[in-house]
């Protein structure tokens, strides 16, 4: 593996790659020999962090429900054991747990690992870190791949007995915990007895939420589906923003008459939900009831966000609950080191929340946590149920169901150097937008216009993509017709361009 295929699986701040054929054109990149040589360089980037040497290390590791997840986890787990470290085994685990594994005072692991690749098709895989202080930023990774390609002759050792841990238990436990504290009551009282909560998890990791949180607690989780690991994700793809998967627990919750549909990715460090009516409630709208759940304990509170919601969303923090909200740049990494640097400036911040359903809470260690979310509805819900209201009361003055549209479109970038040519278009709409006259608020990616006018209201935003020769567009218009009058300002901001192909625009 030469060093621009092995740097072609950074991903941000985790490894993304192919892991097994099934894919035409897709050349398979994350193989177990990989996993094995850059498992082991964490080991040796942790001891060098920890001042420790690597055989007084314990790290933990668990996998997703993907094909290649033993494969990947006994390699990687060589690797580390190979390095020196004392490696515990957790088998099927989720992303978030494997965080806490370095947390419970059970197991304080000093790293781990998780073999995922979140939502993408089964062929994929990838592994992600974690150690005392959350998952690893894009410059840890980029280090401990220096490290690997530093050893390029090392082989993969076969060892697969390594000691056992049931972290998902431990994990469910704490949650459970979470519930009781939260309703002021014990598990043996049976606090969600009077609810009916469907959950979806698309085959992935967090069957266990139903299984293991749910029904000790006395909730009727029988509207449930595809609960079972299956690595293949024959029924969807288990992704909180895929329509697809939306309307599976939308029909879960309509057809079983549920009080609450819940949906995770395969990692379940995202959710979403459905109310009982089968209203979804996904992207800006996960954001506004998880922030209104929260806002009477953290009055006048910073929300921070991806850049990408909505101007009803901010409306709706600042004018209905009082708080105030902080639009930063895409990627959950960096909407929760905005949050964590915003507490630590004494300014409350009590959650980061991405669109995709990436959300960090405060209390939770800043841990983007699909369960965790879950449980803060669930608490909220049966508190709403006992005192005679809906969930949906949470967001009743949160714009919902507008005439307008929102869109993306995705603009190529056709020149050589694509990152500076980027830079110089969004310069160019910046400059002819002020000359226009449009309002610009202030944003830290891209450039973003609003309009409050009588003849349009909506907004745009230009961005560039983090990896790839492209310039996404986001359109958001609040009434019929202003969807398309955005596009149209779009079409004269970016053309003629030389280096800009917009012809998704027609």
């Amino acid at each position: 593996m030469t060093k621009s295929e092995l740097f072609s699986l950074q991903n941000g701040s985790d490894i993304r790659g192919t892991a097994c054929d099934g894919i035409p054109g897709e050349k398979v990149n994350l193989t177990p020999q990989t996993a094995f040589r850059i498992a082991r360089a964490f080991v040796q980037w942790l001891s060098i962090k920890l001042k420790k040497n690597p055989d007084e290390l314990t790290v933990g590791i668990g996998r997703d429900s993907r094909i290649t997840g033993p494969s990947l986890l006994n390699a990687a787990a060589a690797g580390m054991s190979q390095a020196g470290a004392k490696v515990i085994d957790c088998g099927m685990a989720t992303t978030p747990a494997m965080f806490m594994s370095c947390v419970f005072c059970e197991t304080f692991f000093d790293g781990s690992v998780m073999i995922t690749a979140s939502h993408l098709p089964f062929n994929r895989n990838g592994i992600k870190f974690f150690d005392h202080d959350g998952g690893l930023d894009h410059e840890d990774i980029t280090i401990i791949l220096d490290i690997t390609e530093n050893e390029e002759n090392l082989i993969c050792q076969e060892k697969t007995d390594f000691e056992k841990f049931d972290l998902v238990s431990l994990y469910a436990t704490f949650l459970k915990q979470k519930i009781c504290d939260g309703l002021g009551k014990n598990e043996s009282e049976k606090p969600l007895k009077n609810l009916k909560i469907a959950v979806d998890c698309g085959n992935g990791a967090g069957g266990f939420f139903a299984e293991k949180i749910l029904v000790p607690l006395g909730a009727d989780t029988s509207g449930s589906c595809f609960l079972e690991p299956d690595g293949m994700f024959p029924n969807h793809i288990p992704n909180p923003e895929n329509p697809a998967a939306i309307k599976s627990i939308r029909d879960a919750v309509i057809n079983s008459g549920a009080d609450l549909g819940l949906i995770f990715d395969t990692d379940v460090d995202r959710m979403s939900a459905v109310f009982s009516n089968g209203e979804e409630v996904n992207r800006d709208a996960i954001i506004a009831l998880i922030s209104s759940i929260l806002a009477e304990e953290n009055p006048g509170s910073t929300i921070v966000t991806d850049s990408v919601t909505s101007d009803r969303l901010t409306d709706f923090l600042e004018n209905h609950l009082g708080l105030k909200h902080l639009r930063f740049v895409r990627g959950y990494k960096n909407v929760i080191n905005k949050q964590k640097e915003l507490n630590e400036q004494g300014i409350n911040c009590p959650l980061a929340m991405e669109t995709s359903g990436h959300g960090a809470l405060k209390e939770n260690y800043y841990l983007d946590d699909g369960a965790y979310l879950a449980v803060k509805l669930i608490i909220a819900l049966s508190k709403a149920e006992q005192s005679g209201k809906k969930l949906e009361s949470y967001i009743a003055g949160f714009k919902k169901g507008l005439l307008g549209e929102e869109k993306e479109f995705r603009l190529k970038i056709t020149a050589e150097d694509f990152a500076s040519a980027g830079k110089e278009i969004l310069k160019s709409i910046r400059k002819t937008a002020a000359e226009k006259g449009y309002i610009l608020p202030v944003t830290y990616e891209g450039v973003r216009i609003s309009f409050k006018n009588e003849d349009l209201r909506g907004w745009i935003l230009f961005r560039m993509s983090l990896h790839d020769p492209v310039m996404p567009v986001n359109v958001e218009g609040e009434r019929a017709g202003d969807c398309r009058k955005l596009t149209e300002i779009v079409k004269s901001l970016v053309s003629p361009s030389p280096v800009l192909d917009i012809s998704c625009l027609k």
